[in-house]
């Protein structure tokens, strides 16, 4: 049954229903992720971004919408649908989820404009002044189109299904988000009495969504594939007259609703649920604004929509395939300069790997530090015959992954255990390939235990060294085991040979593979453990050092701020006089500057080059200095539902690169930190000094290059 049947009341104006909530203690998990997303078109807005770049940030923007719908629009749709049944508590902001719904559609249908606007008014004329063009059939030149055609014919109409709706062709299954072309039809013979029809053509994903065609004067042209298409139904149609056609695009409810059974694996669930998710209820219709009525009608009674969900789009139906213009333009001058991660390298007393971690601890911040050491650790755990096993978790790793090959390599001589994640969201379909072909190999794979995602990022290897000693080796990151998205996404790694640190992560695995519980997982903070309670109590302990008038606060970077609990605490030290700095990249429900309740909490938020996803937590603990690092989020997800690790960092070296170099950094970025008002509002962090971005400084840092950060950016 569709979750999509009751029709929003008249809404609150957005500025009228944010100043009745200025008093609440926390913003929506939804309001304010949309904030984010809005800060991500800011970086596709803003004119000092290479052009290609700002494309690629549009296109992100997209896809991360096209996530919200098909996951949290869906829920709240299932929840109002639930609530027939079953009375829905309020949310965090304190509303019911048909307010909700009332309060996000509004807001979806501004930021669809403003992204449209983005690309029409800004993005296309920038494009042309660089002699790049998107054009649609009847402005290419005839050596274009003959080329076009010829792509059309070899390449496309091999792949194409066109369906005539009739009693006997009923409504193809319109795929979770693919594109496809309506056409209105009627059908020649019977002239003008004949009732016009339907038909329906997927267009294919197997395709890139934008051909290139030849440049023709030091252009780079390129034509949209669903317009190729557009152009050649009367070929496809022949007998009917063409009314009408238009692409349109569905994306459908996204959440896998599992139910724990005997007698099904995991595996075997979340194959179904993925079946189930292709075929979801619909939730929301893009389709182009110059759609006709009639289209557009017949497509929303079908999918049974409201009107409300229904997006006409001036532009491309899929924003999110514009990323296809970043990787077939080839113009580095339009694009963020090379960098490459600095190399590590061994003192000059040791050997290998091993030896040096038997010395010290080795951190790495991706991707200032190349992820290449990660991999070439797994590596000599798999070729290294002094290894005898090895034990990994996987959430997301890459294609042609160097670790996933690692892996199976070590199968065939070492015991190997890997943990991989199967519900690892829109990765779970490679996830099970994965588990599969390491199966194959002889590893021995697990699935963490049921109703937790396993989210720790951990490698163990167990080596006897050449002193006849057999010790453990660890890896702990923030970041998964993907040396793609190590390119792009800060994190922190930490390799170590610490007997404590190792021993307790040999507990975890043995907790992820048997569900055994062990007495104690110091120095370690596990979830769903304990990690909850030690953040609380870590937050409560810096509260009672400035009652007590000793050092006291807390810095935390993290990807999301949600929990109440945690806010609650975090309220709790600032009314006892902690000052609080939070780097929150994305949702932060703590409404901070709020005076007597929140006044000594700043929060700013870093959207730039690459996309920031280390968790670090300082706390000053009245000078005995405690500062950690791991995978989780101050969500309710990743504190109680989810496997994760967070992991102290001790060597005094480390600690003060954490603070001084990175967190030091963050704080004092004024390009591209914005600054969260008590009223939920971001604003640009003021410039009072020397221009200064952190990602950038840390990149010139990689390369050699030293400078001084600058003091902190004051927010209040």
């Amino acid at each position: 049954m569709a979750a999509t049947r009751r029709t929003p009341r008249k809404t609150v104006p957005a500025k009228k229903a944010a100043n009745a909530s200025a008093e609440a203690r926390f913003f929506s998990r939804d309001e304010s992720w949309l904030r984010f997303n809005q800060r991500v078109l800011e970086e596709a807005q803003d004119p000092g971004n290479p052009l290609l770049e700002r494309v690629k940030f549009l296109a992100i923007t997209a896809s991360n919408l096209d996530e919200f719908v098909e996951i949290r629009v869906a829920g709240i749709l299932q929840r109002i649908e639930d609530s027939y049944k079953v009375a829905q508590p309020l949310d965090e902001g304190g509303m019911r989820p048909q307010d909700r719904l009332d309060q996000v559609r509004l807001w979806l249908t501004s930021f669809v404009e403003a992204q449209y606007r983005c690309w029409n008014e800004q993005l296309l004329p920038a494009m042309l002044e660089e002699k790049i063009r998107v054009l649609r059939w009847r402005e290419l030149s005839a050596k274009s189109q003959k080329r076009a055609l010829e792509f059309y014919e070899n390449e496309v109409d091999p792949l194409l299904t066109p369906v005539t709706i009739d009693p006997s062709h009923p409504f193809p299954r319109v795929l979770n988000k693919a594109l496809c072309l309506a056409l209105l039809l009627r059908l020649k013979r019977k002239g003008r009495r004949a009732a016009p029809v339907l038909g329906v053509v997927t267009v294919p994903r197997s395709l890139p969504r934008l051909i290139a065609l030849p440049g023709e004067q030091g252009y780079s042209d390129f034509i949209l594939l669903h317009q190729l298409i557009e152009s050649q139904v009367e070929r496809m149609y022949r007998g009917y007259e063409v009314l009408a056609c238009a692409a349109f695009r569905v994306t459908r409810n996204s959440n896998l609703y599992m139910q724990e059974e005997e007698s099904r694996t995991v595996l075997e669930s979340v194959r179904e649920e993925l079946h189930n998710r292709r075929k979801g209820d619909a939730v929301r219709m893009e389709i182009d604004a110059s759609a006709a009525k009639e289209i557009v009608e017949r497509l929303r009674t079908n999918f049974e929509l409201e009107p409300w969900q229904v997006f006409r789009t001036h532009g491309p139906v899929n924003l999110s395939r514009l990323m296809n213009l970043y990787s077939e333009v080839k113009r580095p001058t339009l694009k963020y300069p090379v960098f490459t991660g600095r190399e590590f390298h061994l003192s000059a007393t040791t050997t290998d790997i091993f030896a040096e971690l038997r010395s010290r601890d080795v951190m790495l911040h991706h991707p200032f530090d190349s992820y290449k050491t990660v991999e070439d650790f797994i590596e000599a755990g798999a070729t290294d015959p002094n290894v005898i096993s090895i034990k990994q978790t996987l959430y997301r790793t890459s294609k042609d992954s160097p670790i996933f090959k690692a892996l199976i390599e070590a199968a065939q001589s070492k015991d190997v255990t890997v943990v991989v994640e199967l519900m690892a969201r829109f990765d779970e379909d490679s996830n099970i390939r994965w588990a599969r072909e390491l199966e194959d190999a002889g590893v021995g794979v697990y699935h963490g235990i049921y109703g937790f995602k396993t989210h720790c990022k951990l490698a163990l290897l167990v080596r006897r060294d050449p002193d006849g000693v057999v010790r453990r080796y660890a890896h702990l990151g923030t970041g998964n085991y993907n040396p793609v998205t190590a390119r792009f996404y800060t994190d922190i790694s930490l390799l170590t040979a610490q007997s404590k640190m190792t021993e307790a992560v040999q507990k975890v695995f043995n907790y992820l593979t048997a569900e055994t519980v062990g007495e104690s997982y110091a120095p370690l903070l596990v979830a769903p453990l304990n990690l909850a309670d030690r953040l609380v109590a870590l937050i409560e302990r810096e509260a009672a050092h400035a009652r007590a008038g000793r050092p006291s606060g807390i810095i935390a970077k993290i990807n999301a701020l949600l929990d109440s609990r945690t806010v609650e605490a975090l309220y709790a030290a600032s009314q006892a006089g902690v000052e609080i700095d939070l780097i929150v990249r994305g949702i932060c429900s703590l409404r901070p500057g709020v005076k007597g309740m929140s006044e000594r909490i700043r929060v700013r938020s870093i959207v730039g080059r690459f996309l920031e996803h280390s968790r670090i937590f300082r706390f000053a603990n009245a000078g005995k200095e405690e500062i950690f690092c791991g995978s989780a989020d101050w969500m309710p997800r990743n504190l109680i539902e989810r496997c994760e690790v967070v992991f102290p960092v001790t060597q005094p070296d480390l600690m003060t690169r954490l603070r001084d170099e990175i967190l030091a950094a963050y704080l004092a970025d004024n390009m591209k930190a914005r600054i969260l008002r008590p009223d939920g509002e971001y604003v640009r962090a003021a410039r009072t000094g020397k221009p200064f971005s952190a990602q950038d400084y840390l990149m010139r840092l990689a390369e050699g290059k030293v400078e001084t950060i600058p003091s902190p950016v004051k927010t209040a």
